[in-house]
């Protein structure tokens, strides 16, 4: 028997935290500013959130649109805010001007998460070179999950970047969960299923009424349903 697949949801509050573990997910990322590509959330919402759910919660430290650190000792003293109500998992990912993985402000920053697991984001897509990526946080305490559609444009776009990294599941840089999102739907997964990935991250798809509605515990089943077929 195969391992349960992944489903993460976002959520951007109790209502949709709530909603989400209704419909099945196991775990959640934890962001605000959508507009923004999900900035860190405030520490009564994460609190909040923790008190109201008991499935894995992933709180994002990423203060600004872009990829860039910006101000890293911020970022710090989010995290330890964030650890003090509770949050124990957390998202991050940050580039320098070349594309390239800012290297000391990752260190920085999952240093000050003292071991907790951790998701590389969506930065990956927008790196110069993944594989490099891959290879210099090979061995970073923490790093569990990459976040990733295989591409900056979203899945369709990344998909047979995604297959390609599926395969080298073990590999040196590539032990890491693979947790497909951006522009992801239905119909991806049954492919995406046989190729052996079993993390899925939906946003909008969880959301009948959009980004300006609430996460829909429907939805969220309908994909959990899908994943477990």
């Amino acid at each position: 028997m195969s391992k349960r697949a992944v489903l993460e949801v976002i959520a951007l509050d109790v209502e949709d935290a709530v909603a989400a573990q209704a419909g099945g997910a196991d775990r959640l990322e934890l962001v605000t500013d959508m507009a923004a590509d999900g900035l860190t959330p405030s520490v009564p919402t994460v609190a909040a959130i923790r008190a109201a759910v008991d499935i894995d919660v992933r709180v994002m430290l990423r203060l600004a649109d872009g990829f860039a650190a910006g101000d890293v000792e911020r970022l710090v003293d989010v995290a330890g805010e964030m650890r003090g109500v509770g949050a124990d998992q957390f998202v991050l990912g940050f580039l320098d001007a070349d594309g390239d993985v800012d290297l000391a402000a990752v260190e920085r920053v999952a240093g000050a998460l003292e071991g907790c697991r951790w998701t590389f984001h969506r930065a990956i897509d927008r790196a110069a070179d993944r594989g490099a990526v891959r290879k210099r946080l090979a061995d970073f305490p923490g790093l569990d999950t990459y976040l990733t559609a295989g591409a900056a444009g979203g899945v369709d776009e990344g998909l047979g970047v995604l297959l390609a990294e599926a395969r080298r599941r073990g590999e040196p840089g590539y032990e890491q969960q693979l947790l497909v999102g951006g522009g992801l739907r239905l119909e991806h997964v049954p492919g995406l299923l046989d190729a052996g990935i079993d993390g899925f991250h939906i946003g909008g798809a969880a959301r009948p009424a959009g980004w300006d509605g609430p996460v829909s515990a429907e939805a969220v089943a309908e994909w959990r349903r899908m994943l477990s077929a």
